[in-house]
């Protein structure tokens, strides 16, 4: 084959893969980029264009999956987070698709090794080389500014198509992988957005609050399929407000819904320092909604059904200001942990949470915040967590709905997780019946198993309905503030917490009323990162210095870091 020829099969496929021509001359100029380099390398036309060809049909392929699983493309920032968690990730939870991540890699590296020893062609001098690599990085260059940079392919993130532009956008912007020795926000504007005035409390008394997180659930109805009165009830109160919630993730990383709620800040805005902001966040945001609350009177309590050990947890909501910390390997008997580990039933870890926040407010009239974080309807969903003879009615409703045995654990675990709450709050009502308590409950994000949803309704795809979960609102023992949300409303996550306030009816501070008026600028977008206001109040933040983004300083008298010079800074920052 001549090399015209494989030039036009190769460009053919990539436009192919592209899906699209709006991107597709920087693709183009892209490709001659990295054929330009491996020129360098292999001195031939035939094999740089050959492995240029292999390495693009990867970055789709791997760009592919990796929208599959978590809802957003491939980017060169991924790559810091192969080794921290993803491998043992997809291996754990998907081991199918890391079987076949595994044979794709076997066969890129036998590709890559037979077009080395076996393709060839007449070697070109080191001079034209260069100038080739010169020429076609110049290309490339001015293409990626006419096209308006990498902003115009952050915006197809979560879509279809331009995976290897997208990818190489992205290798370009280098600030969008490059480790940052402090704290990266890109999402921030040079000019700061004025503060609010300080808003009065909307009523008197201070309810406790508490602020519930339901792992991997979303809303069937999302998807068209029906759900019982019991299921309604959870997801939609009647006498509550309710809707759905915009989020950031898909499949996994919960704590970066966590961390959107407890900050009132989109994890997105942090772009490659997101995955780790549990780490490098330690002792850096100093508005948050614990904080907002213990300056109100409250005592501020995290339960969560991980151990303590669980990634960075106690150290950064210690540094957030939740006081009392309560971890699953924590709760006293009868909770076993080991056995609670098996299924991490909602039926087992809500009573014991909630009972450790009944517990601390039977003798003590101060107002509480409570955040229970759960795990039940964790994927994968092909395990069967809801033992048989439990909610079987439920698991057939589902069946009839969609006969898919997957879906019908999810369900499964659904009618559980509700009749636990239906029950917890009953009881919570019965036992405190003088003192009111606002009930905010969320899911963090959707289980990759809605994928099959899609695939089996023959839905059309649609990059925003995987990041959409539903959030409730509800009052025990007082009537919520029902001007703050109207039902069926769209709320980014990062205003939850402040629109907790508001139902509660609590004095907002300058920043959570400037956060306030922020909500309807971010509600129908993807992100709240998306907002030039809310990037504005990013800077006024750090213009505040309540976001703290200064380079980490190793301090010499490190007895650890002297002994391991070669230790992390983050690593050395973290420690506790």
């Amino acid at each position: 084959m001549t090399i015209a020829a494989l030039c036009l099969v190769v460009f053919a496929a990539l436009a192919v893969s592209e899906r699209g021509v709006d991107h597709l001359s920087f693709a183009v100029a892209a490709l001659c980029s990295l054929i330009g380099t491996l020129l360098l390398i292999v001195a031939d036309f035939e094999r740089a264009i050959l492995l240029a060809a292999i390495l693009a049909t990867a970055i789709v392929a791997a760009s592919k999956v990796k929208l599959h699983h978590s809802g957003i493309k491939l980017t060169a920032a991924d790559f810091a987070l192969t080794f921290a968690g993803t491998i043992p990730f997809l291996v754990v939870q998907y081991r199918r698709t890391a079987v076949a991540v595994l044979a794709g890699s076997m066969a890129f590296m036998s590709a890559v090794v037979g077009t080395l020893l076996q393709a060839g062609g007449p070697p070109l001098s080191l001079d034209f080389r260069v100038l080739f690599l010169a020429a076609a990085a110049g290309v490339c260059a001015l293409s990626f500014k006419v096209s308006g940079g990498s902003r115009p392919l952050q915006l197809t993130l979560t879509q279809g198509g331009y995976f290897f532009s997208t990818f190489m956008a992205s290798v370009i912007d280098v600030r969008s992988w490059w480790p940052s020795r402090g704290l990266g926000l890109r999402g921030m504007t040079n000019d700061p957005l004025p503060l609010m005035t300080a808003i009065p409390a909307r009523r008197t008394g201070t309810p406790d609050i508490i602020l519930i997180q339901h792992e991997s659930i979303f809303d069937p109805r999302l998807f068209g399929l029906a759900v019982e009165p019991n299921i309604e009830a959870f997801l939609s109160p009647a006498d509550g407000r309710s809707g759905k919630l915009n989020v950031e993730i898909y499949g996994g990383g919960s704590w970066q819904s966590e961390f959107s709620v407890v900050t009132g800040l989109s994890s997105s805005a942090f772009g490659s320092d997101a995955y780790f902001v549990f780490q490098k966040g330690v002792d850096r945001f100093h508005h948050t909604l614990p904080r907002a609350l213990a300056a109100l009177g409250y005592k501020t309590m995290l339960t969560s059904s991980c151990r303590r050990s669980f990634l960075n947890y106690d150290a950064f909501y210690r540094s957030i200001g939740f006081e009392e910390r309560i971890f699953s390997d924590d709760f006293p008997a009868p909770f076993d942990v080991d056995r609670f580990e098996k299924t991490n039933s909602d039926a087992v870890f809500l009573e014991a949470a909630l009972g450790a926040f009944a517990e601390r407010a039977a003798g003590d009239p101060a107002p509480r915040f409570v955040y229970a974080l759960t795990n039940f309807n964790h994927g994968p969903h092909h395990r069967r967590l809801v033992p048989p003879g439990r909610f079987e009615r439920e698991r057939a409703f589902a069946a009839a709905n969609l006969p898919d045995p997957q879906y019908g654990e999810y369900y499964a675990r659904l009618a559980e997780t509700a009749a636990t709450w239906r029950l917890v709050k009953t009881k919570l009502a019965s036992r405190f019946p003088k003192r009111s308590m606002l009930i905010v409950h969320y899911g963090d994000h959707q289980p990759v198993m809605t994928r099959r949803i899609e695939r089996l309704l023959g839905l059309p795809e649609d990059g925003r309905r995987c990041f959409q979960t539903f959030y409730a609102i509800e009052g025990v023992n007082f009537a919520i503030d029902q001007s703050v949300s109207r039902s069926g409303s769209v709320l980014d996550i990062a205003f939850l917490g402040t629109v907790a306030l508001q139902a509660a009816g609590l004095p907002l501070d300058e920043i959570s009323a400037t956060r306030a008026s922020l909500i309807d600028d971010c509600g129908e977008s993807h992100s709240a990162s998306n907002s030039v206001r809310m990037r504005r109040f990013n800077r006024t933040l750090v213009d505040l210095s309540l976001i703290d983004l200064a380079p980490v300083v190793l301090q010499r008298s490190d007895p650890v870091a002297a002994r391991k010079p070669g230790i992390s800074k983050l690593a050395a920052r973290s420690r506790f």
